[in-house]
């Protein structure tokens, strides 16, 4: 029973506080609510002040009250719009992630603690923060050699908040699958729980050091972005130091004074794209707080506590899908659908070809900066889901990015065209994978898988009959 006090306290708290910025039944909704969820909602709001903006924008302004937890809990359900809504989505997107910074003398004994002895002889002295957030904050910190540093810090107790917030999230969960049925389709228990296992992720800073060392490698080949170089011996589980970026985040006023707009732009759209496509692999929160202007032009990206991946069906899957959708060729568009096992195989092509044309044919002919490729996803998600196409999480978290990076290239460059920016990107895809060089490679690959198999058959059939002469044995 104690065990349970503590979730239901931070509960009770959490439910107050979001009831206060009519956050938890949005006067919006009351047409879909019953009478009583209307009553509990108007209760709730007895004596708070007005709080303005949708019910996203009203949500974020809550978890901001919350707590660190919560924030962190906010950002990352913004990554899935297929639970809470594009609105929700969109408003929680605007999180704002800046805390009072800790003290130095505990940020000095955090490191203490993570390298012992050495600590004198790796970090001499701790420069000033320059950065807090939820979960860590950045020192900029200059070496004995010279060099310049980013020290990422973890806040004090942070893990255990985070566990005892968690726990309020879980017991919130089990109470909506209980108590709401029409929820229960969306799985709240096993949507807590993922949430809280990605938090767990950024609770280790080695996790994130990893994810941004191979990002590197990966936009390295290309040049459309770059990334800090991690110092593994000054990295740590509560600790992460990278390489300083001397440069402006594109969030601060007149960021962009001078800049070529257009390079910077399709910077952005091809970095990511050709990262998703060659690699499977993509920074899932590109937003501008975490995109850096280089004193050289260079489009630099920070932060790796939520990376996405995408295997390779998933891969194709997206190149053919822009490949049809650039090329007007509906019907390819259906097929790959159907191919890839995202439609089922019983409806009719032609049918669903027609539907995709219906979501493809409105952009072409418009302006560059009326035509969103988020929206046509948006769409083409809607219409898929209509023909029995079960979206996976990897493909919401996918198309949740590109908006963000749409959105952003735009504010870059108001003209970008981000159709004609990824044709280079997805041609060189289709090349690769379904040209000459793509077709041997698969022959070759098939080849190897199916000699494998041979190999393994005597060892499967020797089983089968250890497996029949036991059978027997036991009828016996």
């Amino acid at each position: 029973m104690e065990s349970l006090i503590d979730p239901l306290v931070r509960l009770v708290r959490a439910a107050w506080t979001l009831g206060r910025y009519d956050a938890i039944l949005p006067r919006e909704y009351y047409d879909m609510l019953p009478w009583s969820a209307r009553l509990v909602g108007r209760l709730m709001r007895l004596g708070a002040r007005t709080i303005a903006g949708d019910p996203g924008t009203r949500l974020a302004a809550a978890l901001e009250k919350l707590g660190p937890a919560w924030i962190k809990f906010g950002q990352l359900l913004a990554t899935r719009p297929d639970i809470i809504g594009e609105a929700a989505a969109q408003g929680l997107s605007r999180l704002k992630d800046q805390l009072a910074p800790f003290p130095d003398a505990v940020a000095v004994a955090a490191l203490d603690h993570a390298f012992g002895d050495q600590r004198e002889n790796l970090f001499p002295e701790l420069g000033p923060v320059i950065a807090a957030a939820s979960v860590a904050q950045v020192h900029r910190t200059v070496l004995p050699d010279g060099r310049v540093v980013a020290v990422k810090l973890l806040r004090p107790g942070i893990e255990r908040e985070i566990a005892a917030e968690g726990r309020a999230m879980i017991l919130a969960a089990r109470l909506v699958q209980a108590l709401v049925p029409q929820a229960r389709r969306l799985e709240p228990i096993a949507f807590v729980s993922t949430i809280r296992a990605a938090l767990d992720k950024e609770l280790d800073l080695r996790r994130e050091a990893g994810a941004g060392d191979a990002f590197g490698e990966i936009v390295a080949a290309d040049g459309y972005l770059k990334v800090p170089a991690v110092d593994w011996e000054r990295t740590a589980r509560r600790v992460l130091t990278t390489t300083w970026v001397e440069g402006t985040p594109l969030t601060r006023p007149g960021a962009l004074d001078g800049a070529d707009r257009p390079k910077l732009a399709n910077a952005v759209t091809c970095g990511f794209l050709a990262a998703a496509l060659d690699h499977g692999v993509f920074h899932a929160d590109m937003h501008e707080g975490n995109l850096i202007l280089g004193p050289e032009g260079a489009l630099w990206a920070v932060d790796f506590g939520i990376m996405g991946r995408i295997g390779k069906a998933e891969q194709r899957y997206l190149a053919e899908i822009l490949y049809a959708f650039l090329r007007r060729d509906y019907r390819r568009a259906a097929a790959v659908h159907i191919e890839a096992g995202y439609v089922p195989a019983h409806h009719d092509e032609g049918e669903f070809a027609h539907a995709l044309r219906a979501v493809g044919e409105p952009i072409w002919g418009r302006p560059a900066r009326d035509v969103s490729m988020g929206r046509v996803l948006t769409q083409l998600f809607d219409v898929t889901e209509q023909f029995g196409m079960h979206m996976r999480p990897e493909l919401i978290l996918l198309q949740k990015t590109m908006v963000q990076v749409e959105g952003v290239a735009r504010t870059i460059d108001p003209d970008h065209d981000i159709w004609e920016a990824s044709r280079p990107v997805v041609e060189r895809f289709m090349s690769r994978e379904l040209g000459p060089e793509g077709v041997a490679r698969q022959m070759f690959e098939d080849a190897t898988n199916l000699l494998a198999s041979a190999r393994k058959l005597p060892h499967l059939i020797a089983r089968i009959e250890k497996l029949v002469d036991q059978a027997e044995q036991a009828s016996d």
